[in-house]
């Protein structure tokens, strides 16, 4: 059953910890502070991405993820970077019909920082294989494709797909490329980026899905080209 309520979830206080988080980024102040994290920042987060997994279910069908499943850990992976700060100065949570680990299909990635709010959804890390399939579907149908990002709700809301782009690629897509240089991407993203404020909204899960609806005709036709 899906979620209609309308409700708050956050308080200035994520948004505050997550502030000083930032200019007191070790364990030492981290564990002095761990009851703020886990009062106003990981626990509403938490039922937060639980809501917002029910509705997007209620919109595209079941999700086989729980919260628990979806969100990253505050923890960040140093072993091999030069930024030695143990802590991400955000919050963050993957949310697939495929698991967190798939990238390599749409889905909605949802960050929420001291100073803004993002969410993403498209296609960011596709194999060699899924790429060409990709291609050859936007190659056979430029525009489906175009009409898609001219849409003018996804436009409004997301302006345009983004992505890492190859000199490069091979010679049966050349063709459709000058016509459609988006061909060229490697991946297939876009964005929106709010103000931190919007997390204090009451229909917080309400204009989330109504942007994650704005990038459906994109989300579908990308799905379509991976099957």
């Amino acid at each position: 059953m899906g979620t209609d309520v309308i409700m708050k979830y956050f308080t200035p206080e994520f948004t505050a910890f997550l502030s000083e988080l930032e200019k007191n980024n070790n364990r030492d102040w981290f564990q002095a502070n761990k009851a703020r994290y886990e009062q106003h920042v990981k626990n509403p987060f938490y039922h937060f991405i639980n809501d917002l997994i029910i509705r997007i279910s209620d919109l595209e069908g079941p999700i086989p993820m729980e919260a628990k499943d979806a969100i990253f850990r505050i923890n960040r992976d140093i072993r091999f970077s030069k930024n030695k700060s143990p802590y991400k100065t955000h919050m963050a949570a993957f949310i697939s019909r495929y698991g967190k680990k798939d990238k390599g299909k749409p889905a909605l990635y949802f960050q929420a920082s001291p100073t803004d709010v993002r969410l993403y959804s498209g296609v960011y890390a596709l194999d060699k294989t899924s790429l060409h399939q990709l291609r050859s579907h936007i190659a056979a149908f430029p525009k489906a494709f175009q009409a898609t990002i001219d849409d003018p709700v996804f436009h409004h809301h997301f302006k345009e797909i983004l992505g890492e782009k190859n000199k490069r690629i091979p010679k049966e897509f050349e063709e459709a490329a000058e016509k459609q240089p988006l061909i060229y991407n490697k991946n297939f993203y876009f964005f929106k980026k709010l103000p931190a404020a919007f997390l204090l909204e009451e229909p917080l899960i309400n204009s989330l899905s109504k942007f994650y609806q704005a990038c459906k005709p994109v989300r579908d036709f990308l799905t379509a080209g991976l099957k």
